[in-house]
């Protein structure tokens, strides 16, 4: 039996399981991050032309590896670049931030590209403890999570539903988006990689994102938790989820797997607490061989789907119809930039995508 998804348009016809970006400017060695940002805007206009529904940038602090800090400045330009791809966060680490400052710069994104912002916002710190100290909004009182509370006031912000008697009911996000049938405005996604982030997003009525790639073991229970456990009505009618998967595509299996290598170390490293660029398939390989296995905690499925076209698109839609969910983001990291380039356009062509 076949795990393929299929969508029935308003036409009637069937259209196959959507497909989006996660992008976080890796850094290749060799490379300056700045060329990394320059990468990121290629991709996007390229993808932009292949037909994924979205393209998100991820927010990484202090990393040597990930030159992408600031992704809403990162958006304004891919905005000028791209015609028709939805442009977002993925996502706004909002323990950082103010929600009113977070809700302007969205607000500003929105106006500036009217129907094609989303805001991804998260709880993760982005870095490590002492990047989280330095980026913190007070050092003069205790650590505390109120990522909770600082939802809530966003979604206010965004949504000009403060009480009356609130001290912010007459602070207004500008710009306002323009005036139609219901909300208009960026369009809000809790991300995570906890069952912690899947019952914020039942509680606060948000479509929900996945990061399989990073945190693979609990996916299908945070999927199946939220599906099962949203109300509709509190700001959606349905629930939307979504899954960010690991990709390599290349024309043979043993391409792919060459150029997989890269992605294989840096996750290695990452748990050995390393942050380098991105390692030439070459170096990798051999940094491997001599460090020997260093398994990972691995899931239903891998973190990394790597193959020929034909069969990524396969795993998939196997995974994709377990889930019951239409659209994935897919993250490819690879040395080369060409070759991550060619591993999106494969896929697409592989899904169908224009």
């Amino acid at each position: 039996m076949s795990g393929a998804v299929h969508l029935i348009g308003m036409s009637g016809e069937k259209k196959g399981l959507r497909l989006s970006i996660l992008d976080q400017s890796p850094v290749a060695e060799g490379s300056v991050p700045a060329d990394a940002l320059q990468n990121s805007i290629a991709l996007a206009k390229r993808v932009d032309e292949l037909g994924y529904t979205r393209f998100w940038m991820s927010e990484h602090h202090a990393m040597d590896l990930l030159a992408c800090t600031a992704p809403e400045i990162l958006l304004a330009r891919i905005g000028v670049e791209t015609k028709r791809i939805r442009i977002g966060s993925g996502g706004i680490m909002l323990p950082h931030y103010t929600a009113l400052k977070v809700a302007e710069v969205f607000r500003t994104l929105y106006g500036l590209y009217p129907g094609r912002v989303d805001l991804g916002i998260g709880r993760a710190p982005g870095g490590g403890p002492t990047e989280s100290l330095a980026l913190r909004r007070s050092r003069k009182t205790p650590m505390e999570d109120d990522f909770p509370d600082q939802v809530s006031e966003l979604l206010a912000f965004l949504e000009d539903d403060f009480p009356t008697a609130h001290p912010f009911s007459r602070v207004k996000a500008m710009p306002e988006p323009p005036q139609g049938e219901g909300y208009a405005g960026p369009d809000v996604w809790m991300l995570g990689s906890s069952m912690w982030s899947s019952g914020a997003a039942v509680e606060f009525g948000l479509p929900y994102s996945f990061a399989h790639f990073f945190s693979p073991v609990k996916t299908r229970d945070a999927i199946e938790t939220y599906m099962r456990n949203f109300r509709n009505g509190i700001r959606r009618e349905k629930p939307e989820a979504t899954v960010a998967v690991g990709v390599v595509c290349a024309e043979t299996q043993e391409e792919a797997e060459f150029l997989a290598s890269s992605a294989k170390l840096l996750q290695q490293r990452i748990r050995l607490g390393e942050r380098k660029p991105v390692a030439s398939p070459e170096a990798a390989i051999r940094e491997m061989q001599m460090r020997g296995v260093v398994p990972l905690e691995e899931g239903e499925w891998p973190r990394y789907f790597v193959g020929t076209p034909a069969r990524v698109k396969e795993q998939l839609e196997q995974m994709a119809g377990a889930l019951g969910i239409e659209e994935l983001i897919v993250n490819t990291i690879v040395w080369d930039q060409q070759k991550r380039i060619r591993s999106y356009e494969l896929l697409a062509e592989a899904f169908g995508l224009k």
